[in-house]
């Protein structure tokens, strides 16, 4: 009899055992759905988050450009480091790229200010399938917002000075004296401005 009552035991644990592997599963299932969304949510983000740089350097580039143009009209650069320079090209094509090359895609790019993009886009790849419904149509978004800060100072010559003088251009830790007879060296973009993400 006893040995009866082992094997009835027995065949009492068994379905308690596939319960719970059972629930282990979905378990681990659930946990796979989530880190799915969360890589996907990741990528988004990483990709306006380069699409907005993108679209910043781009302008940087060309207030850089428009600075060297107008390096003997020191009465123009403030307004060049202000970004208030009429004529520039638009920038989010850039953006586009990038967020191409980050499997995604632009759904708004913009100025919000004449030295800031933001930049929101959409992933070109659902989160996939899962064991929750509708993941496989799910998309993820993300924005960000980059921003160009200029660099440098300087301070216009006072009364007296020669008329092609130009002034000292203070770049952080480093002082550019222009000789507006030789021009050869100058602040690249990267010098006259940082751009970064906002926080």
């Amino acid at each position: 009899m006893t040995q009866v009552r082992r094997y009835g035991d027995s065949g009492q644990a068994f379905p308690i055992y596939i319960t719970v592997v059972g629930a282990l599963l979905f378990l681990a299932f659930a946990y796979l759905a989530v880190g799915q969304a969360a890589a996907n949510r990741n990528g988004a983000q990483t990709a306006a988050d380069a699409a907005a740089l993108a679209a910043a350097q781009e302008t940087r580039d060309q207030l850089a450009g428009k600075w060297v143009e107008d390096v003997l009209d020191p009465t123009k650069w403030q307004d060049i480091f202000d970004g208030l320079v009429p004529g520039l090209e638009p920038s989010c094509w850039r953006a586009d790229e990038l967020a191409a090359q980050n499997d995604a895609h632009v759904e708004t790019c913009g100025q919000t200010g004449p030295l800031e993009y933001t930049v929101e886009v959409q992933t070109d790849k659902s989160v996939g399938e899962s064991i929750v419904p509708g993941t496989e149509g799910k998309y993820s978004r993300a924005s960000a917002k980059a921003v160009i800060e200029p660099r440098c100072g300087f301070e216009l010559p006072g009364e007296g000075a020669e008329d092609d003088e130009l002034p000292v251009l203070t770049c952080e830790d480093e002082d550019w004296e222009l000789d507006p007879e030789d021009l050869t060296d100058l602040p690249g973009p990267e010098d006259l401005f940082d751009v970064h993400l906002a926080d």
